[in-house]
């Protein structure tokens, strides 16, 4: 009698539909290139281009009349300023390409006119600009502080722009990789007929769903620490909160973007429309939420309709932990908002899903 091989048990099927998911991931370089490499060049593109450095001189144009050269010499000593003599016509110009933020002149034909300052007001730097120039040129002409003042240059991790932007590209990037890495690999496994051979077997659809959900939340094992790593060496960007609390925000955000991300691949036929609708959603969220640049820069009244948007939660969330060191009772109303997202997503997909 031959030998009796011992009985093995069966692996649950959600794990087989799991590792099958990740297998498919893994054998393809471009996925784990905007998974895992995309963020951290960015991060190092982003990061040189807004790095703390001196900041450069304004730039002025004063107008070639009469009476303005002593202005001009003046402006000119000044290591703050770079300074264009250039006819009125020219120096106009230059303003409104913006080549010049402010220009300096007086009325013509009136020598003895008072000093005149035109610049755009809705500029920033070009508010700064004249700010500058007039400080300089009253200095110039004799003007002395009564209350004598000192500068204290304070650089300090944790306010820089890179700070900033570390935890926004963290939270796009889950964004982006659980709607784009479900919703368009479902409509394209619809499309190439893949699923309606799938549902020929004994396979649960729920399991299957949920397998989309784990294998995004198993791709945090690279995404988090490979950008935080990168983050902290290269540019030294602190992380004074829990680390155990920012995997599990992070955690809970890649799989809230799963759950959307079968929620708009539930009923798409063709990856064109799967991809329009991936689009409709991300964008006002990359616009609004506060990827690259805060979201309180937006109008107040629509202040209450940016905080209800799931990536808004999610990168708020991480940036209260990562850079003040908060705690989790900070970011209860977030954690709760985000699990509010996923599960709706989740239970609306699984009832709406066109399985051929």
């Amino acid at each position: 009698m031959g030998k009796v091989q011992p009985h093995t048990r069966p692996q649950h099927p959600l794990w087989q539909l799991t590792l099958m998911r990740w297998r498919i991931f893994v054998r393809e370089p471009a996925a784990l290139f905007w998974t895992y490499g995309f963020p951290v060049v960015l991060a190092l593109v982003l990061g040189i281009a807004f790095r703390n450095r001196q900041p450069e001189p304004v730039a002025v144009a004063v107008e070639a009349t009469p009476g303005c050269e002593a202005w001009r010499d003046a402006l000119a000593t000044n290591p703050q300023v770079h300074v264009r003599w250039l006819n009125p016509q020219e120096a106009r110009e230059a303003l409104r390409v913006g080549k010049v933020s402010v220009v300096v002149g007086r009325q013509h034909g009136f020598a003895s006119s008072p000093r005149i300052y035109q610049f755009d007001p809705t500029r920033p730097e070009s508010r700064m600009a004249r700010a500058i120039v007039d400080d300089a040129l009253q200095r110039a002409e004799g003007r002395s502080d009564p209350t004598p003042v000192r500068d204290q240059l304070v650089t300090e991790a944790g306010s820089r722009y890179i700070d900033f932007l570390i935890p926004g590209l963290l939270g796009f990037n889950l964004m982006s990789s659980g709607l784009w890495g479900v919703g368009f690999v479902i409509v394209e496994m619809r499309v190439r007929k893949l699923m309606k051979r799938m549902m020929a077997t004994p396979m649960s659809r729920s399991h299957f769903l949920l397998s989309f959900v784990l294998v995004r939340g198993a791709f945090l094992l690279g995404e988090i620490p490979v950008l935080l790593c990168f983050a902290y060496w290269v540019f030294g960007v602190p992380i004074r909160g829990s680390i155990p609390l920012i995997v599990g925000l992070c955690t809970l955000g890649s799989l809230m973007f799963a759950g959307m991300g079968l929620l708009i691949g539930s009923r798409a036929q063709n990856t064109h429309t799967v991809a329009g609708l991936v689009n409709a959603t991300t964008l006002p969220m990359l616009v609004t939420s506060g990827v690259f640049f805060s979201a309180n820069r937006f109008p107040d009244v629509i202040q209450p309709i940016i905080k209800l948007l799931p990536l808004t939660a999610l990168i708020e969330s991480i940036r209260t932990v990562m850079l003040d060191g908060a705690g989790i009772a900070a970011v209860m109303g977030q954690i709760g908002m985000m699990v509010a997202w996923g599960l709706i997503s989740f239970v609306i997909a699984l009832r709406i899903f066109r399985w051929q």
